[in-house]
């Protein structure tokens, strides 16, 4: 619960300074956390540097941060970041669009030519409370 208080933390002084507040939005925050398998990474992280982030705002994500943890047991395996939606049905339109995208596939296929990368995915979605600096 502290990772993720500090997480959240982090995504305020990172989109204070370019989020509008919106306050009849429905905009969420989708919260992601990816436990690679052993090794796996380094190539996790070059799969979204080249692809999987551009990929997202094609589809009508927002990006706001990426993150690894600092404790060692999570250093080697794990990937946190963050996306914005305006919506949940779009959060749900946007993700049946990238699933779908034929680039998508063919990258996720040959991300996976020596093995899966990803064992398991967190995903939270989110919305601002009153007091909150990103509305």
């Amino acid at each position: 619960m502290k990772s993720l208080l500090r997480t959240l933390s982090l995504i305020t002084l990172a989109t204070a300074a370019s989020a509008p507040t919106l306050a009849d939005s429905e905009r969420v925050f989708e919260l992601r956390t990816y436990t690679t398998h052993e090794g796996k990474l380094p190539d996790l992280h070059a799969r979204f540097e080249n692809h999987t982030r551009w990929l997202f705002e094609k589809h009508g994500m927002r990006n706001i941060a990426y993150w690894t943890p600092t404790d060692e047991a999570l250093a080697d395996n794990t990937l946190t970041y963050i996306l914005v939606h305006e919506s949940r049905e779009a959060a749900e339109a946007s993700w049946k669009a990238f699933s779908n995208d034929p680039e998508w596939q063919a990258v996720y296929q040959k991300s996976r030519e020596n093995g899966p990368l990803v064992k398991h995915i967190d995903s939270t979605f989110m919305k601002p409370t009153d007091y909150s600096r990103i509305r």
